[in-house]
């Protein structure tokens, strides 16, 4: 039996690529012989409502046709929709294709930018669990999930500042806004941070927690972490001057940055951030999480989610 797919398009992901991408998504998938329908998304939080919906009502795969963000509602919404069904039922997978701006979530799952290789991987339908995040606090008391990573602090910033810059897109619009938040957020905050059993109390630059390897579509956070191992990677950044930072950039870029002092890695699936100094912005799969939160709590569920994933090659 022929799997039967629900395509949620945002048309304003990639500054409109995805809405450009309409004739050639609908025209590829029905050359490989994809059974789909493709409905598009209309305001913020509405593809968690479609992806919600078309998996209460069967069908086999739901699909974000976007970029970080709306893969994230896409994420919410099938998965609130599972779990209503109860284990016995029949889950509803995930499918991606990436035609958005920073795409790091389609990377984790190995699926590659563009629209012929993503429907090419959607026909293949060759399918993987992954391990999903869950994030509590900020404007998400009753908590947001995720596939990808929340990060706090400095790379928040960035994230927040690369949605300014109209008139760039993908890496080149996170790189200038990296450069730019250099000079807008050198000053560490203290955090407390639980996991593990243990508290630690220092100052911190940034807390990455990554479920994921990437974010800003070309800094790899996580460099050896895994979307189905059962924990997170989470790089925790100390304070470091305007010139360390910089010089830092393009180690994480290559992902060579694990051997530099003031950068260090944990794992564990479950870490409580609390602001002892200052605030806590915040970023999850892209999405503004806080901009000056307290506390955040973010547990991990082991292969939560069916997801149709490219071959590994596609990295």
């Amino acid at each position: 039996m022929t799997d039967k797919h629900k395509i949620i398009l945002n048309p304003t992901s990639g500054r409109g690529a995805g809405g450009r991408s309409r004739p050639a998504i609908e025209r590829q998938l029905r050359d490989l012989g994809v059974s789909f329908d493709l409905v598009l998304t209309e305001r913020p939080w509405h593809a968690a409502e479609l992806a919600e919906q078309a998996a209460a009502e069967g069908y086999d795969v739901v699909v974000a046709a976007s970029g970080d963000g709306t893969s994230n509602e896409v994420l919410n919404g099938v998965m609130r929709a599972n779990l209503a069904k109860g284990p016995e039922a029949r889950q509803t997978a995930m499918g991606v294709l990436a035609v958005g701006r920073g795409n790091d979530f389609a990377y984790g799952v190995d699926v590659p930018v563009g629209v012929a290789a993503g429907c090419r991987v959607l026909a293949q339908g060759r399918r993987s669990r992954i391990d999903v995040g869950r994030a509590v606090g900020g404007l998400f008391p009753e908590g947001r999930l995720f596939g990808n990573g929340v990060g706090i602090g400095f790379d928040a910033i960035v994230s927040f500042e690369a949605v300014k810059l109209k008139p760039l897109r993908g890496f080149a619009s996170y790189t200038l806004a990296a450069l730019k938040t250099i000079f807008l957020y050198d000053h560490a905050p203290r955090v407390q941070l639980d996991y593990n059993g243990q508290s630690e109390a220092q100052p911190a630059l940034m807390v990455s927690v990554m479920n994921g390897r990437r974010l800003g579509g070309g800094f790899m956070m996580a460099p050896e972490g895994r979307r189905d191992d059962g924990v997170f990677d989470v790089c925790i950044a100390g304070d470091a001057t305007k010139a360390h930072i910089l010089a830092l950039l393009p180690r994480f870029m290559q992902g060579t940055q694990a051997g530099d002092p003031v950068i260090r890695y944990a794992r564990t699936s479950r870490l409580v951030v609390t602001a002892l100094e200052g605030s806590l912005p915040a970023h999850i799969d892209g999405e503004t999480l806080c901009v000056d939160g307290h506390e955040l709590t973010l547990d991990l569920m082991p292969q939560a989610l069916e997801m149709i994933c490219g071959p590994e090659a596609a990295r």
